[in-house]
């Protein structure tokens, strides 16, 4: 085999060593810029003992190998298992998600013109979308757009929707059912049953990140190097150049840094300029620690999406519901997580962030004047979301071929860019059947999740 070096030891690199050692392998390495695995999906404790994670992460799955190695890592005891309680905050008050299948519960006059647009667009008929802008209006109609779809997309991907594709959208958004909308307002009938995540599962101890620690010690310590920040690659020479100035050499590279930044380490103009052309957000986690327990009208919520101008945040997590484990007194404190979204589009004061969350959840009768506050956590990922854009496609299929001929395979949430496959189970899957591809010397076959998002998100996956 040849000897493979894997740069981030979060689930796109080790799903990629895991399989490797599963195959008896041993001529590899992972090499990890931090302390710990789990990049983008680690979990951190704050110093009052609450947990985050980076981000509002649930588990859930599309694939048995990825459903294996879950139980692996935490076992059949380690997990708590939630029915998802998602909604959106509007109008002053809770609207069960999806939007499009609860307009009942809107103001009158609100949701006869959600129903008059969505006739509208049936009547229109369906044309081919040149952006996401155009693919919601032709699809749920001008006033279920200007209602929710308009602004909150904008909160989320903190882009123009106009610069983003139509194509990435698959089991993303509940496409309406006609039948369903009105049936639903008709009958004054919650709908809340949509969704590859109806049931999800969250660690019992120390978040999403737990699961990642627990798989990078399933591996040979030799193996793992933690603190190994890679200052360049030769792509000719197939080397890899540490900050701390050691050279590895490699046959196969598999790398999850974000594009952007890893053609910069090669050092190949034409790769780096077209790699900064790709889109993505930033994103601010701001968690708030409480005394007491939460309001009963959020005791069972999971997560919360907000459109409105009155709060910065696009969704809240109520994360203390995740795991009674996320705070450091269960009885009697409580934890709310929100995610801001930024871009050149959207810019966001980072000095004030903190405040203007904690603004917007009292303006949303989230958090009381009355409450008392123990912790306030802030963090900034820089690169939050990889965006789908419009151009995206079109600079994949030169860059990632490109660097393919270079014995270079860049897979993961920024490795790759692809938003529809960069859930946990995605960004493992595509570290697991890179490794495969490897192993036996195939072609893009043997990777289905990068190359044919659509059919792996379709069905659920059973082990080959």
């Amino acid at each position: 085999m040849p000897r493979v070096l894997i740069l981030g030891a979060g689930p796109t690199g080790l799903g990629a060593a895991l399989r490797l050692a599963e195959a008896g392998e041993s001529d590899f390495l992972v090499l990890e810029a931090s302390s710990e695995a789990g990049g983008l999906a680690g979990s951190v404790v704050d110093a009052q003992g609450f947990t985050w994670d980076h981000g509002g992460h649930v588990q859930f799955s599309h694939y048995q190998v990825f459903d294996d190695f879950m139980e692996r890592a935490l076992g059949s005891d380690g997990w708590l298992l939630h029915d998802r309680e998602s909604w959106v905050w509007m109008r002053e008050r809770f609207v069960p998600y999806p939007f499009q299948y609860n307009l009942h519960r809107l103001p009158a006059e609100e949701k006869w013109q959600c129903v008059k647009g969505l006739l509208a667009a049936r009547e229109a008929g369906v044309t081919k979308a040149a952006h996401f802008r155009e693919w919601i209006l032709a699809t749920f109609g001008q006033g279920i757009a200007d209602t929710f779809l308009f602004p909150y997309n904008f909160k989320v991907w903190a882009h123009p929707l106009e610069m983003m594709s139509a194509q990435w959208v698959g089991e993303r958004v509940a496409v309406p059912d006609l039948t369903r909308v009105l049936e639903g307002i008709c009958r004054e009938r919650d709908e809340v049953s949509w969704g590859p995540n109806s049931r999800f599962r969250f660690p019992r101890h120390g978040g999403t990140g737990a699961i990642w620690r627990s798989l990078a010690r399933a591996l040979p310590s030799e193996r793992l190097r933690f603190g190994a920040t890679v200052a360049s690659v030769d792509l000719p020479r197939r080397r890899v150049r540490l900050a701390s100035g050691e050279e590895l050499g490699y046959d196969v590279l598999v790398n999850s840094i974000a594009l952007d930044g890893f053609t910069k380490l090669t050092g190949r103009a034409d790769l780096a300029a077209r790699a900064a052309q790709l889109l993505y957000s930033s994103t601010h986690i701001v968690g708030i620690g409480l005394e007491g327990q939460p309001p009963e009208a959020l005791r069972t919520k999971c997560w919360m999406y907000f459109p409105e101008a009155n709060c910065p945040f696009y969704r809240v997590t109520v994360f203390s519901n995740y795991s009674p484990n996320n705070v450091p007194r269960p009885a009697t404190t409580w934890s709310l997580m929100a995610e801001v979204s930024q871009s050149a589009h959207k810019p966001v004061d980072h000095a004030s962030v903190v405040d203007d969350v904690l603004a917007g959840l009292r303006a949303t009768n989230l958090v009381r004047e009355s409450d008392r506050i123990v912790s306030r956590f802030s963090e900034f990922l820089d690169h939050g979301y990889p965006t789908p854009s419009v151009a995206r496609d079109a600079h994949l299929a030169e860059l990632l071929p490109a660097l393919e001929k270079d014995g270079v395979y860049s897979r993961g949430r920024f490795g790759a860019w692809k938003y529809e496959v960069s859930n946990q189970d995605h960004s493992f899957m595509q570290g697991w059947e890179c490794a495969t591809r490897i192993l036996a010397g195939a072609g893009p076959e043997a990777e289905p999740t990068l190359h044919t998002p659509g059919v792996v998100n379709a069905t659920y996956q059973a082990r080959r």
